[in-house]
């Protein structure tokens, strides 16, 4: 079985790899009749040994998921990530064109994942976003009702790591990711699906900032995003920066 994984940064302390969209990260109750996880692939990779995920991604989103080879290392980054000094970069390709930039401060409540357990109270939490319109572009097709559909890719820089969060906070200022089940616009959803023969959350994870665990020295790592994401990006033709992750 090919390892869907691909290696962006290999040293004695890190494996950091590129996880496509639709893959686990890791076995979650949700999803007990899965198989495949990025946690055993990166394993393989590790020649078999065990491998310690610094953060998650949600099963949809693509890019960027960071492992320590031990536990030393492991603890070492999560302290960091608990300091704040993980920064993390997402490129989104949502709905209508968005301010050129700005923050959403905008409290979360926990996702229980028992799904069961929903109406149950939940803790509300602080969360904040940042945003940077990349590009727009306007398309002469009528989705909701009006002639043309606009849209926009954005940078987002999450400064807490809740749940979703991007997903929400997006849907918060009335711009949802496209590709977004949950939190997204059904019909955009629908449309892009049909146009390119598949759909896909529309959310990768490009970039990663953080103090080398051995070193101190702080480690910036970047991923293009996968084929299927550039694919959908075709829309804004001229108007997509050439090389925009690696400057963002």
């Amino acid at each position: 079985m090919q390892n869907p994984l691909t290696e962006i940064y290999r040293d004695q302390w890190l494996l950091v790899v590129h996880k496509p969209a639709g893959l686990l990260v890791h076995r979650s109750p949700i999803d007990a009749h899965e198989t495949e996880f990025a946690v055993q692939y990166a394993r393989a990779m590790n020649g078999g040994g065990h491998v310690y995920p610094l953060h998650r991604l949600d099963r949809p989103t693509s890019g960027l998921l960071v492992f320590a080879r031990d536990p030393h290392t492991a603890g070492t980054l999560g302290k960091a990530m608990m300091a704040g000094e993980v920064s993390k970069t997402y490129v989104a390709m949502v709905r209508g064109w968005t301010p050129e930039q700005g923050v959403i401060d905008h409290p979360l409540r926990d996702e229980p994942e028992d799904k069961r357990r929903k109406d149950e109270p939940q803790a509300e939490r602080e969360a904040r976003t940042r945003y940077r319109r990349l590009a727009t572009t306007e398309i002469p097709v009528a989705i909701e009702g009006h002639a043309t559909s606009r849209y926009s890719l954005v940078a987002l820089y999450p400064e807490t790591g809740r749940k979703h969060q991007l997903r929400r906070h997006m849907k918060h200022i009335s711009h949802p990711i496209i590709g977004d089940a949950n939190h997204g616009r059904g019909r955009h959803n629908r449309y892009f699906a049909q146009r390119f023969g598949q759909g896909r959350l529309m959310l990768a994870a490009t970039g990663i900032a953080f103090p080398h665990p051995a070193t101190g020295v702080r480690l910036q790592l970047h991923a293009e995003p996968e084929a299927s994401f550039l694919q959908v990006l075709s829309i804004f033709g001229d108007e997509l920066p050439q090389g925009f992750c690696q400057r963002l």
